[in-house]
């Protein structure tokens, strides 16, 4: 049996190797192509939930206090729009344009509900309120303790669901943000906590962070209350 010329064997490695690209390349697409209308429709829900705010913020001005309790004036749907922008920062890099933009959403929305959280403690005192640790982080290479933060902080969400954790991107171009960097005189050393309005930063341990939560909130989730909430829950 006469043997193929070497070009044909050249000639078939370059149509498998160029299969093997094109093939690789369309599924790179559909995935991007999938990830881009995921970021989209959270956007959407984004913009949503910044009307639904914006109502929120009208409607306690006129709720007696006795009408409102911590877990149930803000939604919940901040903590899994969090998550869906982590991962999206992960998929296409934190420099992705639509990144930038969602995150820019999220850090408004946030703000937006931190308002609305000072709003009732202040109308109402703090037993109404839920406890707000706002987080200031960088993915800039300059804060070596910021992941370990933020798994620090999802701990405690855990351990205290009526807490209320806001992170924001330290160096986010946003008008609104800055403001609240101003405003709260923080300073450019991610990580920085402020927690029911004092400042700590830096990050040590999970144990030191959790020394920074005010009495009222150790106190109300060791509440018999809670406990059967907790319990209630987890049914």
């Amino acid at each position: 049996m006469r043997e193929r010329p070497d070009w044909m064997k050249y000639a078939f490695a370059f149509i498998i190797t160029a299969a093997i690209f094109a093939t690789a390349f369309y599924v790179s697409t559909l995935f991007d192509r999938a990830r881009v209308e995921s970021i989209q429709n959270t956007a959407d829900k984004i913009s949503i939930d910044i009307i639904s705010l914006e109502t929120q913020f009208d409607l306690i001005s006129d709720v007696a206090c006795s009408a409102l309790e911590s877990h149930a004036v803000l939604p919940s749907e901040i903590n899994t729009l969090a998550s869906r922008l982590g991962s999206a920062e992960q998929s296409l890099g934190a420099d992705n344009e639509r990144v930038i933009q969602l995150k820019e959403q999220y850090s408004l929305l946030e703000i937006k509900d931190y308002l609305i959280t000072e709003r009732v403690k202040e109308r109402c005192g703090e037993g109404k309120a839920p406890v707000s640790v706002l987080y200031f982080y960088s993915n800039q290479g300059d804060c070596s303790d910021c992941t370990d933060a933020g798994y620090a902080l999802d701990a405690l969400r855990q351990e205290f669901p009526s807490l209320r954790v806001y992170s924001f991107d330290y160096n986010l171009p946003l008008g609104a943000l800055e403001t609240l960097i101003s405003l709260l005189k923080i300073k450019p050393a991610p990580p920085v906590f402020v927690i029911d309005g004092e400042t700590h930063y830096g990050f040590d341990s999970l144990a030191t962070l959790k020394s920074y939560l005010p009495k009222r909130l150790l106190d109300e989730e060791a509440s018999p209350t809670a406990a059967t909430a907790s319990t209630t829950r987890k049914q």
